[in-house]
């Protein structure tokens, strides 16, 4: 194995000793990189596709602005961690001038910046892309290919995969100085935070099937139905959650009156869950069945109705979240886009939070609805997918960093969690004028699921209630990272207690 620090080298160094003249068909990428993710990945595997060999040009420590070099990692560190990429062939350190020296200097076939560059950063690379106009060679701006799906298991076994992303996730924990034992064991000793949960119920179906084949009479696969069993879903689970974590939860919704309500109740009373139902006659509770052959999935059928609330409706629970505001350490909206959580809600949820300092969690999922996560304003926690983030924004081009940092912009929210499914996900802190301060990709500690569908809810659950509780940003992401492994890997959505995640932690070698 190649040592990787063999990759790196100063342009000090380069200028002094001159270049290697066989040095040809070169792609050059440029930026700071001070955390790699995911959509670093892809834009080097993009730009990869243009030449033989890439180059990547680091700013050095000394190019970045004093007010952005103390949430900068230093530029030695930076390097390593792209050196350690097997695509990437040489890491350049811009630690004796700019990249317009460099390229002058290279010569690189290709300069691959992104998307960003094109727009509101252009004048960090006008001399550059001068040198590379006079040479008469190509600028690309791209950020790499969207994707919402992995192909990680045609590059290794499962357990390798899992123990490459585990080994992340440690060195991700060792940037953050964060103590899982620790953690645990500070979270444990606090009074619990009483958290109101508010959101769309539903109730999941699943159905174990066997194939028998495909009908004579048409092109209808059929199976045989084994089994069914019924789980709380939505907003529900994630009160189950909540409470199975230590806090004590309050969950306000709305359901029907019928059999899936029942269930509802039923397992919420089991789970310890406190419950605020209004019974809403103009509507079934939402229930959703997912026919399944082993753990696939072959269709899902559901039962509900999207229309709002009606004003009476609405009163009701805004009364209901007023009586409770004063004794909430935390509000976490779960929004389906079923109709529970409207605008008067969410403008009552605000003016509570405001006036009694109660900071709001929310996630919105709209995988086959429509919704916006852009109506979330001034949350202390937002935590959309890739996708629902890019179509908030309409933005289907640009790279993570951007998407991140206008969607931060234009809701106010204080953090973000961007998931990215069997990528992980990016945590994003926001504290000042200057934009995004820190940021951290925690990967997918799962390679190979089960059941996916309640990943979101689990994570979104478990960051709630640790800062509600007073932790930062880092420290309930990464506890959030070993919640959504849990949940990933069992068919339908359970609640997920602080002792499975001890347990997780302890098999992985983190003795507490």
């Amino acid at each position: 194995m190649t040592d990787s620090s063999l990759k790196i080298v100063r342009l000090g160094e380069l200028l002094s000793t001159g270049t290697d003249p066989n040095q040809a068909d070169v792609v050059l990428c440029f930026g700071h990189f001070n955390v790699i993710h995911p959509g670093h990945l892809r834009y080097f595997q993009q730009a990869k596709t243009h030449g033989n060999k890439l180059f990547v040009a680091l700013e050095g420590d000394s190019l970045i602005p004093k007010v952005e070099r103390d949430r900068i990692f230093p530029e030695l560190g930076r390097a390593q961690a792209i050196a350690e990429l097997e695509l990437v062939d040489q890491v350049v350190i811009l630690d004796s001038g700019r990249l317009e020296i460099l390229i002058d200097l290279l010569k690189p076939r290709v300069l691959m910046l992104g998307k960003e560059f094109e727009r509101d950063q252009r004048n960090r690379i006008e001399e550059a892309v001068a040198v590379m106009t006079k040479l008469g060679h190509q600028i690309l701006y791209d950020a790499g290919e969207t994707h919402y799906a992995t192909s990680d298991l045609l590059r290794g076994t499962q357990n390798e995969i899992e123990r490459d992303r585990w080994a992340q996730f440690t060195t991700a924990l060792n940037q953050h100085s964060i103590d899982l034992n620790q953690l645990v064991t500070n979270y444990r000793k606090l009074n619990p935070p009483r958290i109101l949960v508010v959101g769309d119920t539903i109730v999941d179906r699943y159905v174990a099937c066997d194939p028998i084949g495909m009908s004579n009479e048409a092109p209808v696969i059929v199976v045989k139905e084994l089994e069914s069993r019924d789980f709380v879903g939505g907003a529900a689970i994630v009160s189950a959650h909540v409470e199975a974590l230590g806090a004590n939860c309050e969950f306000l919704s709305v359901i029907g009156n019928d059999e899936p309500a029942s269930t509802v109740k039923n397992k919420l009373a089991e789970y310890g869950v406190t419950t605020h139902f209004f019974e809403d006659h103009s509507r079934p509770t939402t229930f959703k069945i997912r026919y399944m052959v082993e753990n696939q999935k072959l269709f899902r059928v559901s039962r509900l109705k999207e229309h709002s609330l009606s004003r009476e409706l609405e009163n009701q629970l805004t009364e209901r979240i007023w009586n409770l505001a004063p004794y909430l350490d935390g509000i976490l909206v779960s929004d389906f886009v079923y109709g529970v959580v409207t605008s008067r809600i969410l403008k009552v949820l605000g003016e509570v939070s405001q006036r009694h300092k109660v900071p709001l969690f929310g996630d919105l999922q709209c995988s086959s609805q429509i919704g916006n996560i852009g109506k979330f304003k001034k949350f202390h926690l937002i935590s959309p997918t890739e996708r629902e983030a890019r179509i908030a924004l309409n933005n289907h081009e640009d790279g993570i960093e951007r998407i991140a940092n206008k969607l931060i912009e234009e809701t106010g929210s204080e953090n973000l969690i961007l998931t990215m499914g069997s990528e992980g996900f990016i945590a994003y802190e926001h504290r000042n004028s200057q934009g995004i301060s820190r940021r951290q990709h925690f990967p997918a500690l799962t390679a190979n699921p089960v059941d996916v569908s309640g990943a979101g809810d689990s994570l979104l659950a478990v960051m709630s209630v640790l800062m509600a509780s007073g932790h930062g940003l880092m420290e309930s992401a990464a506890l959030g990272a070993c919640m959504a492994a849990l949940s990933v890997q069992t068919i339908g959505n359970l609640p997920i207690d602080l002792s499975q995640i001890h347990s997780l932690i302890q098999r992985r070698g983190f003795q507490l």
